[in-house]
């Protein structure tokens, strides 16, 4: 492009106008994202656990309001014929401008998709028209705030323990410790014990991020040691004591409990970054395994996540050349999955209809996903990422998937040239079904894998009651086991809060026909839960029955599920830890030592 074209070519007002717009909807967006970050500290400080809970639900929704704010202002300032292809391209380059000095840059051009693609047709989405690739660099971007993105502690000044204390109190939490200095000293000599510390390199270093990362009723404080050409990871979680008092609960210095911190199990976290991409650079070092994607979408940016998973998708597509097939296991009433065996996800369609005793409807479906995207995964429900007018190479699927799409699924799928668009999808971390781990553990004899398999199983369900989740369908395959071998809850079709739930127990029969009787005796309401049943239907097995009523009889009970929906509705909170209980600080008061440290780099 010549020196005299460039100035031509950027002369629309409307053009520099609707940029302005655009970014304008998106400066707004990440203030209140940022004032809400900020909140979950006061939170945290005041114990206010519900009202904790209920921000980072509302904060979810931020995103697709603010574009749909920016949509409506543009829509009802310009006419349709003034959105014309040199405008829209202008004002791309007109915002690519804009972004010059900007503090999120691919969150905002993450933005100008999000309100392109409303206002564009779908034709548009591979084009000039919108950031099909990153155009700013997000490379040393430096903070205008007080304090820079992480913290540097010199331990060689006056010992690791003062340099501890200093990273506590930095921080200025407005509660008192129960013990700092008893907390301190375990932290130290964790740290020093895994780590070699004994023999420091001159240039030994605590590099800490100065934002805390809060989530339910814990603050986590990250950082890593440096020590030589060596750096090492650790999490601090801080949590309240009885009487309201803080306290270090423990310190993560495995890359797998930290890994599992930051699951896509897990909710969101609130933290309070100014530049968000230098604080996914940090985790990325601390978790080299783990993508980007997933490290922005646990940090509540989950629209950023989604468009880099999309883009590492299509390179994975570009890069690979097995067909996409339906993935294996039974087949749900509901959805309809498929995979691609070379991409560790599933891609998940609402069928058109369900034969019974299914009653619902794919909006119920929906509603049922979006439940489980604004609750408390508390590590057992898996995060999904929802896509509409997804375009798949047509080539690249098995003739079977195409047949069961056309078949179950018409009204979502169309078929352009050599493209098949499935209208609306949900992607979720592959996971091996729990009923096909069984078998397989089965087959081999493998008792030891069987036991290991009902616990989690029986984990996972506790702690979606802790979590007010009712699974509905329990049955094996609606539970998948990870990589890690936790047991996670994927099937939301049948999902209800648990104080939505009516536990009852079987009434005594009144006489023999009605022990014979093929139908219930008892009147049965739409809410009834009657989990002595529960057994019928996934106790079959005799080695699975004799595991389960070892270590979770009391599933089977009405007191257990009733007691807890009654907790939850007094306002209690339950604590749901995302790390062992044997390496908490506590359980060290009770002679149990911490495990050693691991070497698994793998992400779940």
């Amino acid at each position: 492009m010549t020196q005299q074209a460039f100035p031509k070519l950027l002369s629309s007002q409307i053009a520099f106008d609707i940029a302005r717009t655009i970014l304008d909807g998106f400066d707004k967006h990440y203030r209140l994202f940022r004032q809400a970050s900020q909140a979950a500290r006061r939170h945290f400080e005041a114990a206010d656990w519900a009202t904790a809970q209920a921000a980072a639900r509302e904060r979810i929704d931020y995103y697709d309001k603010r574009v749909q704010e920016c949509v409506h202002v543009l829509q009802d300032e310009y006419a349709p014929e003034e959105l014309t292809d040199p405008v829209w391209r202008e004002t791309k380059l007109h915002y690519i401008g804009l972004l010059s000095g900007h503090k999120q840059p691919e969150l905002a051009e993450t933005f100008f998709n999000s309100v392109s693609c409303i206002i564009l047709h779908r034709s548009y989405y591979h084009n000039d028209y919108i950031f099909v690739r990153p155009v700013i660099s997000t490379e040393y971007i430096e903070t205008e705030e007080p304090l820079p993105t992480y913290r540097v502690y010199y331990p060689a000044a006056d010992g690791l323990r003062n340099a501890l204390r200093r990273v506590l109190t930095n921080f200025q939490f407005d509660l008192p410790f129960a013990d700092l200095e008893r907390d301190i000293a375990r932290v130290e000599a964790r740290l020093s014990e895994a780590f070699g510390l004994a023999q420091a390199e001159p240039n030994l270093q605590l590099q800490v991020l100065s934002s805390p990362f809060f989530r339910n009723k814990a603050a986590y404080l990250v950082g890593r040691v440096v020590n030589g050409p060596r750096s090492y990871p650790f999490v601090i979680p801080v949590l309240h004591d009885r009487q309201g008092r803080l306290v270090l609960d423990t310190v993560l210095l495995d890359v797998y409990h930290i890994t599992l911190l930051f699951s896509f199990t897990r909710a969101y976290f609130l933290v309070d970054m100014e530049v968000p991409s230098a604080y996914v650079s940090y985790l990325r070092s601390l978790m080299p395994r783990k993508p980007k994607s997933e490290i922005y979408t646990v940090l509540g940016l989950q629209k950023q996540g989604k468009a880099l998973f999309y883009r590492d998708f299509l390179q994975h597509l570009k890069h690979s050349s097995d067909p996409f097939r339906i993935a294996p296991g039974i087949r749900g009433l509901v959805m309809l999955v498929f995979e691609l065996p070379s991409f560790p996800y599933v891609f998940k369609v609402i069928k058109d209809f369900y034969p019974p005793p299914k009653e619902t409807t794919r909006a119920q479906v929906k509603e049922k996903y979006l439940l489980v995207k604004h609750h408390d995964r508390v590590g057992r429900m898996a995060d999904t990422l929802e896509y509409s007018d997804v375009a798949f190479p047509l080539a690249r699927f098995s003739e079977e998937l195409l047949n069961e799409l056309k078949e179950f699924a018409p009204s979502l799928v169309e078929i352009e040239g050599e493209r098949i668009i499935v209208r609306h999808l949900y992607i979720e971390r592959r996971m091996v079904p729990l009923n096909i781990y069984l078998l397989e553990a089965q087959a081999a004899g493998d008792e030891e894998r069987i036991e290991h398999g009902v616990i989690e199983y029986g984990n996972a369900i506790k702690d979606l009651v802790a979590a007010n989740i009712f699974p509905g369908d329990m049955l094996y395959k609606n539970f998948g086991v990870t990589r890690h071998g936790r047991v996670v809850f994927y099937d939301y079709d049948e999902i209800e809060y648990l104080t939505d739930c009516n536990f009852r127990d079987i009434p005594e029969a009144r006489n023999e026909e009605d022990e014979m009787a093929s139908e219930p005796w008892y009147p049965i309401g739409r809410h009834d839960v009657f989990p002595e049943q529960f057994g019928r239907f996934i106790l079959g097995n005799p080695s699975i029955r004799r595991y389960f009523m070892k270590h979770h009889a009391e599933l089977l009970t009405r007191a257990y599920w009733q007691s807890h929906k009654d907790r939850i509705l007094a306002g209690v909170v339950d604590d749901v830890f995302p790390y062992p209980q044997q390496i908490r600080f506590c359980a060290q008061d009770a002679s149990t030592p911490p495990p050693p440290i691991l070497e698994n780099l793998h992400n779940e």
